[in-house]
């Protein structure tokens, strides 16, 4: 092949991917050629409106500035030598007037020192005359994609900044320093600020609350190995027209990808209805627990007292009915023992310190824990191969008690001789815990709500299994509250496999 067909070729690519970096942005580029060679000019602007740019041309500084002055252009391509004003004055001027604007210094005189001075006053390339047409494709090509690159982060925090300004939750941003770096209106609103300038103050200057300062403090000093969220509760003093207010605070450190303390985000959530409802919600509880489940201890412990035949023999008959009387008072003091822990559970879950867990270790101690029970029913309990570390953000008591329902629950519904695989994986940002067994199953009807509150799956094989349908109401209250979901594929007589998807934890790389 010809060196000619060779550099065809080589301009063809060159073009198809100029005009593709062209389409593919959402304007069309400005260029500005200040040159005061007329055939430097004549050919830019000739190939560059080929390739879909608007090109406009000055033959000197002056008339380049009074241009730019009139009209903003993403690139311009600049001489350094030129008549009356320096090519190097223009570029002082230009960044004067707009910063964010692409320079590219074009000079028949380059020199190392010449490229130092200029990438130090802001140019972004240096393109040495003679030129060729495609090293000036690949120059403006780079330049737009620089362009491009910018105009998304600042879109990114333009739509992140309406994003957090809109949010009812107030949002702290901090750095390593303690200045704030973003402060939304809901904050400023829950900590009574009148001030709305507190970008770049330092925090203690806004803040006055010496818990919410500890917070920042502790996450931002928090060692590379570990990596917690720090939760509270503040009182914001009643004001006149106002109540006093329970704001919850949460607060983690954010690093960068060496995991270093980059700073802290600290948000705040008014919780004050929720923990008037959670008041009198415990306090319906509280009496439950005590009109009801006393009074059916003290039935247990009478029945006991005649089973153990202290108050006269029995016969098989009034033993048998006894015993099922007794089982169902012990069913039902379990339903108010477990609503309880239910109620308590579901408050907690408002405020909770949340740390990263490693959940492979959490499955084999949650295993352990229950072979002795699966042993005992003649059940194959075991885990499958999983990763060596796959890391949650979660609370620790929360996540076993999510395995400890599931596991004691496959226990409760597998026949023996059946076989429970507890194991997790991971895709994408999400982490999966997974429970399968080979027990009864969920016939199809029932599997829309099995979460519900107090249902249980009623048929022949499963009247005999003691519950009070709160266990998995319990999981998914904990899993939902950990911003995850729960699901499950079951078929009546082969099995069920519950599936745990959790966010994974960004601060592991």
């Amino acid at each position: 092949m010809s060196d000619v067909e060779n550099n065809e070729k080589k301009v063809s690519a060159s073009e198809s991917a100029l005009q593709q970096t062209v389409k593919d942005v959402f304007f069309k580029p400005r260029v500005l050629v200040v040159d005061d060679e007329e055939r430097i000019q004549k050919a830019c602007q000739r190939l560059l409106s080929q390739e879909g740019c608007d090109v406009a041309v000055a033959d000197n500084g002056i008339k380049g500035l009074k241009m730019i002055d009139d009209t903003h252009f993403d690139i311009v391509l600049l001489d350094l030598m030129m008549p009356g004003m320096s090519g190097m004055d223009v570029l002082t001027g230009i960044k004067a007037r707009h910063p964010d604007t692409v320079i590219i210094v074009i000079t028949g005189y380059a020199t190392l020192e010449h490229s130092i001075e200029t990438m130090k006053k802001g140019a972004f390339d240096f393109l040495s005359k003679p030129f060729s047409p495609q090293e000036l494709r690949l120059v403006i090509s780079k330049a737009i994609e620089f362009i491009r690159t910018l105009q998304d982060i600042s879109s990114e925090k333009s739509r992140m900044r309406v994003m957090v300004n809109t949010l009812r939750e107030g949002v702290l941003t901090t750095d390593h320093q303690k200045h704030i770096v973003l402060a939304n209106p809901a904050f400023l609103k829950m900590i009574g600020s009148a001030s709305r300038s507190v970008i770049g103050r330092h925090v203690n200057e806004i803040v006055d609350d010496l818990q919410i300062l500890e917070m920042i403090d502790q996450a931002i000093v928090q060692p590379p190995d570990r990596f917690s969220e720090i939760t509270d509760e503040i009182s914001v003093a009643a004001k006149e027209g106002t109540e006093e207010r329970i704001i919850g605070v949460r607060c983690i450190p954010f690093r960068d990808r060496l995991n270093r303390n980059l700073g802290a985000v600290t948000v705040f959530h008014d919780i004050t209805a929720v923990k008037k409802m959670d008041q009198l919600k415990s306090d319906f509880v509280s009496m439950v627990a005590h009109e009801i489940k006393s009074p059916l201890n003290s039935i247990l412990m009478q029945l006991k007292v005649v089973l153990d035949g202290l108050a006269g023999d029995l016969t098989e008959k009034q033993t048998q009915m006894l015993s099922r009387a007794a089982d169902k008072i012990t069913s039902l003091a379990e339903l108010a023992s477990e609503l309880l822990d239910l109620s308590k559970i579901e408050s907690g879950l408002i405020n909770q310190e949340r740390e990263e867990l490693n959940l492979t270790r959490l499955i084999h101690d949650q295993v352990q824990f229950y072979r002795d029970q699966a042993d005992a029913k003649s059940l194959q309990l075991g885990t499958k191969p999983c990763p060596e570390e796959l890391f949650v953000m979660g609370n620790r008591n929360n996540i076993d008690e999510v395995l400890a329902n599931l596991i004691s629950n496959a226990i409760r519904y597998t026949p023996a001789n059946g076989k429970i695989t507890v194991w997790c994986d991971a895709d994408d940002d999400c982490v999966n815990i997974h429970v399968a067994d080979t027990g009864l199953g969920i016939p199809e009807e029932y599997r829309d709500h099995i979460f519900d509150r107090f249902f249980r799956v009623k048929n022949e094989k499963t009247r005999y299994i003691n519950g009070t349908g709160l266990g998995l109401a319990i999981v998914k209250s904990i899993v939902e509250s950990h911003h995850g979901t729960i699901r499950v594929e079951s078929q009546e007589g082969s099995g069920s496999h519950f599936t745990v998807c959790l966010p994974r934890s960004q601060y592991k790389v």
